[in-house]
């Protein structure tokens, strides 16, 4: 699995003279790698948070979170905070930091387990009695609405795994799935924040939403809710998904409504969001500048089916290819945002491996372009690798192997594609989360 090093990246780059040299499979893909991490670097946890923590409080300080990057927010708590500190964050398996003073629980993702029910119900137990001069420092990042598992009264743990199994598969946005996560919690959508009072609620968020809206990272759990149980029912009846008699009666009869915009009861609080997408892509473009490359951002909040998503991508790579528009040759594409996969085969996937396999069937091996998509916090959907590589010589390595790439496209199975080439980018978690990054190369 290509998995170069960074510095071994830069030494490859350095050793470029000129942007055609990038044209050699090796040295793009050292290019490509470069830029991925770092996007990835810019918005990570140690880097971003510590120039946006509150002033300590005149009482206790007490810590909780959700999510991907939790841990490694919590870390860059403890390393900058001046005073008392305690709490607890849950964070994905795998995903963990080493901390002294807040607890750090992992538990499973994308689809919640009874480790991350607890901790939930732990945090809550350790806002409750506090006052007025006290401080909740709520860290946020995506994942957080599978690892902040509360069903709400009268559902079931097992009601909310198989409705989130349902969402996954659908082809929902993350906005829609978490529209109805919010209605089946009892703590996402400004519930976990009311849970805090009297004290008042910082929330600090890494941002994995398109257009980063507060109140759809993790569901929202210390923001107020525009949508409604009505919201939440339309998603469901759109994508046709089965659920639960529990999950259907819940919503139906209102139980399942959220704290609205401008409900007094947030007064006081504030929410500051410390990395996004659009600083990811912000970063890599600079460093392709360094390299001698002219970087494009296409946009940070890019959603949709992977496989349409890569088609607009190619058509681009193909006009600039044959008629310098509407850039000029050699550049890098840059895109980010979250697509969608509506599973329909049972190979194994991810929405970055799927993206660049129907890359490659629209571009059919077209000489000068070489891709990279991959997820920033190191996990493609539930496997092992944050994404993988896309070159022109790719279709013809898979002939060789006897492999059909758009078989492997019908099969959803962009893992199975890319592991047999040695093309699979191998990271593990990085501990942040702004979602999708892909850079396209063209010489």
């Amino acid at each position: 699995m290509f998995a170069t090093d960074a510095s071994d990246a830069t030494a490859a780059l350095l050793s470029a003279k000129r942007p055609s040299d990038y044209r050699h499979p090796t040295e793009a893909r050292a290019l490509l790698r470069d830029l991925f991490d770092t996007a990835v670097a810019a918005v990570s946890a140690s880097h971003c948070l510590p120039p946006h923590l509150p002033q300590p409080p005149k009482g206790r300080t007490v810590v909780i979170g959700a999510g991907k990057a939790a841990a490694a927010m919590a870390q860059a708590v403890e390393s900058h905070w001046q005073g008392e500190l305690s709490g607890l964050v849950v964070t994905r398996y795998g995903h963990g930091a080493p901390c002294r003073r807040i607890e750090v629980v992992e538990a499973a993702h994308p689809v919640p387990d009874a480790a991350g029910q607890q901790a939930a119900q732990r945090m809550v137990e350790l806002v409750q009695d506090l006052t007025a001069d006290d401080l909740v420092l709520c860290l946020i990042s995506g994942g957080g609405s599978a690892l902040l598992a509360a069903p709400a009264p009268g559902l079931t743990l097992a009601d909310k795994q198989a409705v989130n199994k349902a969402l996954l598969r659908s082809g929902a946005s993350i906005g829609e799935m978490n529209c109805v996560r919010k209605h089946l919690s009892a703590l996402k959508g400004g519930r976990l924040a009311l849970a805090c009072a009297p004290a008042r609620v910082e929330t600090l968020l890494i941002s994995d939403i398109p257009g980063d809206d507060p109140t759809l990272i993790a569901s929202g759990p210390t923001l107020p809710d525009a949508t409604t149980c009505a919201d939440a029912l339309a998603v469901i009846a759109k994508y046709g998904i089965e659920v639960p008699d529990a999950v259907r009666a819940h919503l139906e009869s209102g139980a399942g409504e959220t704290p609205k915009p401008g409900d007094a009861r947030f007064a006081g609080h504030r929410s500051v969001t410390l990395a996004s997408a659009q600083q990811s892509l912000e970063a890599a473009a600079a460093r392709a500048r360094e390299l001698g490359l002219t970087p494009h951002i296409l946009s940070d909040s890019i959603e949709g089916e992977a496989r349409d998503v890569a088609e607009v991508h190619a058509a681009i790579a193909r006009q600039i290819v044959a008629h310098g528009q509407p850039f000029q040759k050699p550049c890098v594409i840059l895109s980010g945002g979250e697509t969608t996969v509506t599973v329909r085969g049972n190979g194994r996937g991810g929405r970055n491996a799927e993206f660049l396999l129907a890359l490659a069937v629209a571009l059919d091996g077209l000489p000068g372009v070489h891709a990279l998509a991959g997820d920033t916090d190191g996990i493609d959907g539930s496997e092992d690798n944050a994404g993988a590589l896309l070159s022109p010589d790719t279709l013809t390595r898979a002939a060789a192997q006897g492999a059909s790439a758009r078989a492997h496209l019908d099969n959803n199975d962009g893992y199975g594609f890319f592991a047999a080439l040695d093309d699979l980018i191998v990271t593990g978690p990085t501990r942040t989360n702004v979602n999708d990054f892909r850079a396209i190369l063209i010489v």
